[in-house]
């Protein structure tokens, strides 16, 4: 099951991030490929604690609904996502949202398990591995709709 801890999953995924190009179409969604990218690097500040969203009473909090698309079902296409990770979307610069998304992606990495790790939004209390998990699902998700 791959994590964004996993040195060699993370790489690729950076890899991929970079190969994106303004006239990359997206397969679904309103995204433009810059606008997904800043999507993406909220998303990993928002796991890092440095960007706050506000919480949502939604049933996935809970088990067995978090566990199950935490690590089980694929994400749907077009589901909904906190407004504060689409605030930056609008304006975003593709060549400084990949440069960043690489900086974040190692800042990230480089936080210890035994830190304080953020409630998400949606899913709430999350543990390290969980926020590893969280973060290649989205990403992969993202990138697949580029087809990178």
């Amino acid at each position: 099951m791959p994590t964004f801890w996993d040195a060699t999953t993370r790489d690729d995924i950076c890899r991929r991030v970079k190969q994106l190009t303004p006239d990359t179409p997206a397969r679904w969604g309103k995204f433009d490929a810059a606008a997904m990218t800043a999507h993406l690097n909220d998303g990993m500040r928002m796991a890092m604690g440095e960007l706050h969203c506000a919480p949502k009473k939604v049933p996935i909090r809970f088990f067995p609904l978090k566990q199950l698309i935490l690590y089980v079902l694929p994400f749907p296409k077009g589901a909904p996502t906190a407004p504060e990770l689409l605030a930056r979307c609008k304006d975003a610069d593709l060549a400084a949202e990949q440069e960043q998304f690489v900086v974040l992606a190692h800042r990230a990495a480089a936080k210890r398990s035994t830190d304080a790790w953020p409630d998400h939004p949606a899913f709430g209390s999350m543990s390290h591995q969980a926020w590893g998990r969280l973060i290649a699902k989205h990403t992969e998700h993202h990138l697949k709709q580029f087809s990178v």
